[in-house]
């Protein structure tokens, strides 16, 4: 009997075509200082920047990472060959991209690379982070800050630059959404009820007739039949970087904050430079943070695309950027609260002690006095 021939065999006669991009964000630092980075992987590192084509504001300032170039991996994902990108950005955060073409006739054959497992048996996300910790050793004595423990923020995207005879994107979708819809939530299309199709196509932009980009939670769909979609994949990595970032920060926020309640409640009188310690830490972490959530906004500001930016606006929305910023500055005016009001109690002890010396100064005088007399 003849095997039945994988989607990556069968690229030529099959009616969808492209590849599938999965991005994993990992945050190892509260900074990488790339100028350092830059030096330490010599001529294995270069800046990136989108490509800017369309109608765009002037003088727009461009987020430029580090793309680092890594050997070619033994290593394949359902018999095809990977290919490897790492990204290292100023805000902390090093950017793995794995990329496996695909072909079938049909989006469903595409749903097993939800879960890729490689050929041999590992895990993409075990093959991610060691790729990241290898990238990470490279470029310890430009970290700062590192963090030793971090779970990366990961997507995955649908890239196709074919389909079939089709050659208006938008006509595609609306015959294909419950397809589409199937596809980006891991459910099979007919058990899908019909609002939650139009939720998943709610977000969803188009520039020309060419080109179309559907946003999910855990997944994106583009579709270029240009057969360029590294733009539109970049501001997704951006998103994802932020999502990240915010998640880290709001959870170390809630880490941290629990652990100074406790340590503020247990403080004893004796240890007098217990309080100063406690309100240099809090000075500390709060400038930290705050730099940071402005440095992880101020990311973006590379957009000035219009296409793009809006594109953005909807990886935002999808991925409830702005309730996560929110949280984190919630959290911050917390910690802005925790440290006024530690920095006045330790004012007002050092002014009781002060009285306290005072007072026994003069009583002393007093006996000198007394027994003089």
């Amino acid at each position: 009997m003849p095997t039945e021939q994988s989607s990556a065999e069968r690229p030529g006669g099959s009616e969808l075509r492209g590849e599938v991009v999965y991005l994993y964000a990992f945050d190892v630092a509260n900074e990488i200082r790339l100028e350092r980075a830059a030096e330490l992987l010599g001529s294995q590192s270069q800046p990136f920047a989108a490509r800017g084509d369309r109608p765009a504001p002037r003088d727009v300032p461009l987020a430029r990472p580090l793309c680092v170039e890594l050997p070619p991996l033994a290593t394949q994902l359902r018999g095809s060959p990977l290919q490897l990108f790492v990204r290292v950005y100023e805000v902390g955060v090093i950017s793995v991209i794995l990329r496996v073409a695909v072909a079938g006739d049909t989006l469903a054959e595409f749903a097993p690379f939800h879960t890729p497992t490689l050929d041999d048996g590992r895990l993409l996300d075990a093959l991610a982070r060691e790729q990241c910790e290898e990238v990470q050793r490279r470029l310890a004595d430009s970290l700062v800050s590192a963090n030793s423990e971090t779970e990366p923020e990961a997507y995955t995207v649908f890239c196709l630059t074919h389909l079939g005879k089709a050659r208006d994107t938008n006509k595609w979708l609306a015959e294909r959404s419950r397809e589409v819809a199937g596809l980006l939530t891991e459910t099979p299309c007919e058990r899908l009820s019909e609002s939650q199709v139009s939720e998943v196509l709610r977000l969803k932009r188009s520039f020309e007739n060419t080109d179309l980009v559907v946003i999910d939670w855990d997944a994106a769909l583009i579709v270029d039949l240009d057969g360029y979609a590294e733009d539109v994949l970049f501001v997704l990595e951006l998103a994802n970087l932020q999502l990240e970032e915010f998640r880290w920060m709001d959870s170390s926020l809630d880490r941290y904050l629990e652990r100074a309640y406790v340590d503020l409640g247990r403080r004893r009188w004796w240890r007098f430079g217990y309080m100063g310690s406690v309100l240099e830490t809090l000075r500390r972490l709060r400038v930290d943070l705050t730099k940071l959530a402005d440095e992880v906004t101020h990311t973006t500001k590379f957009i000035g695309d219009w296409h793009l930016a809006r594109v953005y606006v909807l990886a935002r929305e999808r991925f409830h950027l702005d309730q996560w910023r929110a949280s984190v500055e919630q959290r911050l005016a917390e910690l802005d609260r925790l440290y006024t009001l530690t920095r006045g109690d330790v004012y007002e002890r050092r002014m009781l002690w002060l009285e306290v010396i005072i007072v026994i100064f003069f009583a002393i005088d007093l006996v000198v006095l007394f027994f003089k007399k």
